[in-house]
């Protein structure tokens, strides 16, 4: 396994990061526990949460069980110095979390004592803000995307506030590390402004969706992270499934990911089945797994930090722990982009 620094803050990550939002409602307490166990034991040193999760739906009676899950873990197992813990603080989320509370310095207050209560845990290695105040073009929003209603100087003021009150539990020791999740090139730029100013932590990391099917980051964020030495940790690198093989047009396995939320956040498409096949096709040709074929193209990009994955079986874990032994040739690489080309944004 692969280690990559994560930013500047000296830590080093594993190339796959486990994701955990799926523990709670498709995996029990029991199996997001083997999970965490199969994945260290593989050399996987960095775990993902959120105070929101489990999702798959999300609802407000399993609001803050993932975290619960992986707090009862580490009071069994004892072993919370092997792992990396990342987890994210909720804004502004349809009413689940802190009644609609955007996020400021109270509500920081607030949601790092509930995780750090409910992890078990006296410290976060990474606290990461899920989604900005102003709003995100993330999640299929980036069709009708548009900035002309933020006001600046509340979004500056906002992160100053913020960044103060993140220093201040950094100083507390309850947060190693700061991250961001959801955001913009700008975004991300005025927080790492903020930070050389001096009001607060520098951000170690942006959590954005990133695949072979959404490749919104490669141009300014690419180059933003790239300079700046923010790492970007993917989720959904296997595009909630679509990458793996087990959904077509009009296949459905029982109990996965789109029989329980339909059209997948939007992804689902009438365009996303040309795209799909043509992952398919080349990793078929190949005689790669086209799951791991996915998550080996995430390594090789020069801005990836870690890629999140989600498995609800051990062999879908498996699979995915397999992916860091598969090289991919110049051929291969070379046929992605040309399928990129041809299927850009198919969601």
């Amino acid at each position: 396994m692969r280690m990559n620094d994560l930013g500047r803050t000296g830590l080093k990550v594993s190339e796959l990061c486990l994701g955990s939002m799926t523990w709670g409602t498709q995996n029990t307490m029991e199996e997001g526990h083997a999970q965490i166990e199969m994945a260290l034991d593989h050399g996987i040193n960095f775990v993902d949460t959120a105070e929101m999760y489990p999702v798959n739906p999300v609802s407000t009676e399993t609001i803050g069980d993932t975290e619960a899950i992986i707090g009862a873990w580490f009071a069994k197992a004892k072993r919370r110095s092997e792992v990396i813990l990342a987890t994210k603080m909720s804004g502004q989320n349809n009413s689940f979390v802190r009644f609609d509370q955007p996020i400021t310095a109270e509500t920081i207050v607030e949601g790092l004592e509930g995780s750090l209560k409910r992890l078990k845990t006296d410290y976060v290695d990474l606290y990461q803000l899920h989604w900005p105040n102003r709003g995100s073009y993330m999640f299929r929003q980036n069709w009708d995307f548009d900035p002309s209603g933020q006001d600046r100087n509340e979004t500056i003021n906002n992160i100053h506030e913020v960044l103060g009150a993140l220093g201040k539990m950094v100083d507390a020791g309850k947060i190693r590390h700061v991250g961001l999740s959801n955001e913009s090139a700008w975004g991300t730029a005025m927080w790492l402004r903020a930070s050389e100013e001096g009001v607060g932590p520098r951000m170690a990391s942006i959590q954005n969706e990133y695949s072979l099917l959404c490749r919104l980051f490669d141009t300014d964020l690419s180059e933003l992270c790239v300079n700046e030495d923010v790492g970007l940790l993917a989720f959904s690198p296997l595009a909630t499934g679509l990458l793996t093989g087990k959904y077509k047009r009009d296949v459905t396995p029982k109990g996965s990911r789109r029989d329980i939320g339909g059209d997948l956040g939007g992804r689902v498409t009438d365009r996303v089945w040309g795209a799909v096949a043509a992952y398919e096709d080349i990793a078929q040709k190949h005689g790669l797994n086209i799951s791991q074929m996915a998550l080996a193209w995430c390594r090789t990009r020069p801005f990836m930090a870690s890629a999140i994955f989600g498995a609800t079986s051990p062999d879908q874990l498996k699979v995915a722990l397999g992916s860091v032994d598969v090289v991919l040739s110049d051929e291969v690489l070379a046929e992605i982009s040309a399928a990129h080309r041809a299927h850009p944004m198919p969601y």
